[in-house]
This record gives structure tokens, sequence and C-alpha cells, in this order.
């Protein structure tokens, strides 16, 4: 695996290359396109963690318990959580594995592998990664058709493609 950094804003951050993920100030969620389209479904990760380091191999990893995420529905949850969807009993962990980054200005862009319910697909990630005071914000969407990793319950094709991944990360400087 191999990783292509561009990162011109490195000189304004100094020498700090290494970020991790604070969970307490960062969201993991998801949508996916409902009856027909006409709706979505909503959701979240409850639990995750992850690190952004330019000079690693990866340089973006992150790591989400699949059992914690959350609906508002007990019921679609417990769904979601069974071998039609995440199968969270054999498949504990969603991740995702960059093989590229690339930093220019505030435009952050991934390339790597989403893995999920024991299956993997391909996923681009476009974002903006904002430094402030004390760490880096970064605002990333993707797109994943849930189909590819196994994940085609959908009776009367309710459920629609493609889900939308949405992340709001807070990251802090990881010592060296």
């Amino acid at each position: 695996m191999s990783t292509h950094i561009e990162d011109p804003i490195e000189e304004r951050r100094g020498e700090q290359t290494r970020w991790q993920l604070d969970p307490a100030q960062s969201r993991v969620e998801f949508e996916v396109p409902h009856n027909w389209g006409l709706s979505r479904v909503r959701g979240r990760f409850a639990r995750f963690d992850g690190f952004l380091d330019l000079d690693a191999d990866p340089a973006l990893v992150l790591v989400i318990e699949a059992r914690s995420l959350d609906t508002r529905n007990k019921q679609r949850d417990k769904h979601l959580r069974s071998a039609d969807f995440f199968d969270v009993g054999n498949h504990p962990l969603v991740r995702f594995v960059s093989d590229r980054v690339e930093l220019e200005g505030e435009r952050l862009r991934a390339q790597g592998r989403l893995y999920a319910a024991g299956k993997s697909v391909p996923l681009e990630i476009d974002a903006t990664a904002k430094q402030n005071e004390d760490g880096l914000e970064v605002d990333a969407v993707a797109e994943v058709d849930q189909r590819q990793l196994g994940m085609t319950w959908s009776p009367l094709g309710i459920a629609r493609t493609p889900t939308r991944l949405l992340v709001h990360a807070r990251l802090v400087p990881k010592p060296r």
C-alpha cells in the first residue's frame, strides 16, 4: 500500500503531521434512501476511533464498532446488526483504511477500502480539514453502494442506494 501525500499547509502547521481522533467531540453518521427514495433513514455510531498521520502508511484509519449503531428505532437497529446487514456477531468492526491521502489547502481527499460485514469496497472520501487553536476539524462525506457489502435485504426495493457516510472529526495532536 503506498500513500501519496501532498501537504502545502504543512508549513502553517509546523511539524504536526499526526492527529488522533477525539471521539467525544466527533460524529460518525449515515443516511440511507428509504421508501423508494422519498425519505431517508438516518443513524449514527456511538463508538469509534481513528487517526490521521501524514507520515504513516496507512495515513488515515477509522474504526467503528458496528454494534453501536443507533437509528432511534430499536427494532430496526436490531435488524441492522443482524446477518442481513452488518452481521455484528461475526464482524464487529467497520473500518476505513486509506491507500492514498492528499491534503491540498483545506481540502483532504482519501482513497482506500471500507470493510464491513466481511466484505470490502473501494471508497473515496472528500473532506475539508481546518486547523483550529488546538487541533484539526475534518468534515468528510462519502457515498457507498451498501449492496456491494452484501447489505441487500430490501423488501419490494424499499431501500435505495447510495448510502451517505458523514464524519465530523475533531483531531488532536498525537505525540511522536
